[in-house]
């Protein structure tokens, strides 16, 4: 009777593996599609021209930043050194209780300014404001802390242009960044939102602001984090972009309708994953109230980010992102099987809900199934060969085809040693790191649900040359 509970979960956790690749590899599919559809389309397209005839919507970028005084003078330079006709950049203090607003003070020559602050959306009080005697375009919120929602929505409120940029204090947004990721804004006047591809700045040279070398980093934890990264973005984001079903818009850079997101009342103070919560109730809004509107991914503009260079630190961020998930799917469960929600309701929200947030429990289980198994001696040796080889093998195709897509489009890494290297560790990440990210993911959701959403602190380096 054992033998045969065990056997049959072993064929569940088969099918069930055998249906999450499947969709995986549908999504490469589309997104191989979409990238050369959209790299063919990039070439006929003169940007500069387009937004020098005045087709655009003026921007502000909101950089939320609490304890980045090693990387906030970087940052701001990366902001200032954008091609945009006409933005604006806001840098949110949220309380920083490290040299941070003193060294925004110190570099960039803040004096108070007198410019009105009106209270949309409820936050932590703001203490002052500041101007830049250097750059007009730049202000500083100093604030009571709040979270980096509270933060955001103390952006929201300050903003005065039509467009909002979202983005971390600690990253890089490449010089066209903002032409490209704006572009959908100016071709749909139903674009709501637009995602662009976050890259691992660990390795790469910094000069004032800009990523002036792509280089692969040397530490093992970043390099598998390099082929993650490659493999969410230019397929995961890019495949369900061609069915309007992205969900999740990487708070490290994101671009929002600022009345959509007034509509929907702001970023979510009560929440861990404020980014993905923003935009899974913007769908939720938008298709349940049958109005027209589109959520895009842009797979060109690029923001470069800081990546955690040691298991402590990586374990706190998996953690965070798995706890975010569970929170923004559980707040906006009304899409789950909602026929009024159409494809995201449908295919988008169970996906996440069963492979992405159910997806470790499945894993951890079958690990400790297999383990019991093993030690029993009722190992089904002929099905664990045939599961292990076939698990491999589509892991390794799923990178590859994410090296491929890398190669045939963007090419961000010139040196062909960093692509065979990064096709290596495409490989060994089969053999325990993922297996420990589903540990990790796995324990955050243990964590909480027994109430416990709080994730730590995430320290940083900063960018330097020596990366």
């Amino acid at each position: 009777m054992l033998f045969q509970l065990l056997n049959l979960f072993n064929w569940v956790v088969l099918i069930y593996f055998f249906v999450l690749n499947g969709i995986y590899l549908l999504l490469t599919f589309l997104a191989y599609r979409d990238i050369r559809q959209y790299t063919h389309h990039l070439r006929s397209v003169n940007l500069k021209r387009i937004f020098e005839l005045g087709f655009y919507k003026p921007l502000t970028v909101i950089a939320p930043a609490y304890n980045e005084a090693a990387t906030i003078v970087s940052s701001v330079q990366s902001l200032l050194n954008l091609q945009y006709p006409k933005f604006e950049i806001l840098v949110i203090n949220d309380g920083s209780t490290d040299q941070t607003l003193e060294i925004l003070k110190q570099e960039f020559r803040l004096v108070p300014s007198h410019r009105v602050y009106r209270q949309k959306l409820n936050t932590q009080p703001v203490q002052a404001v500041y101007g830049s005697l250097l750059y007009p375009q730049l202000h500083v919120l100093d604030k009571q802390n709040g979270g980096k929602a509270d933060a955001l929505n103390a952006g929201v409120n300050f903003s005065q242009y039509p467009l909002l940029c979202s983005i971390d204090a600690d990253s890089l947004i490449e010089t066209e960044g903002l032409l490209r990721v704006t572009r959908p804004f100016l071709e749909d006047q139903s674009v709501i939102a637009a995602g662009g591809t976050v890259r691992i700045a660990n390795g790469c040279k910094v000069k004032n602001g800009r990523v002036t070398e792509v280089a692969l980093s040397k530490n093992s934890w970043v390099r598998f984090q390099v082929v993650e990264y490659l493999r969410a973005f230019l397929f995961g984001r890019m495949g369900w972009n061609s069915v309007n079903s992205v969900l999740v818009i990487s708070g490290a850079f994101g671009v929002f309708l600022k009345s959509a997101v007034l509509t929907v009342g702001g970023y979510r103070k009560d929440c861990i994953g404020e980014d993905m919560e923003l935009v899974v109730r913007m769908h939720r809004h938008y298709r349940l109230n049958k109005l027209p509107y589109r959520v895009v991914f842009v797979p060109d503009p690029v923001c470069w980010t800081e990546a955690p260079e040691d298991s402590k630190l990586l374990s706190r961020q998996r953690k965070r992102w798995q706890k975010g998930l569970y929170d923004s799917l559980k707040t906006n469960k009304s899409l789950f099987f909602n026929p009024r929600a159409g494809i995201v309701g449908l295919l988008a929200y169970p996906f996440f809900f069963f492979f992405e947030l159910l997806g470790p429990v499945i894993e951890i289980t079958g690990y400790c199934v297999f383990t019991y198994s093993l030690l029993m001696g009722i190992v089904n040796w002929p099905f664990a060969i045939l599961f292990l080889t076939v698990a491999v093998l589509l892991g390794v195709i799923l990178s590859a085809s994410s090296l491929l897509l890398e190669e045939l489009s963007f090419k961000r890494y010139p040196k062909t040693r960093d692509i065979l290297i990064l096709f290596l560790y495409g490989i060994l990440e089969n053999f325990g790191y993922r297996q420990l990210l589903a540990w990790w993911r796995f324990l955050a959701l243990v964590e909480y649900v027994r109430g416990e959403k709080n994730w730590g602190t995430m320290s940083r380096k900063g960018f330097s040359e020596k990366f």
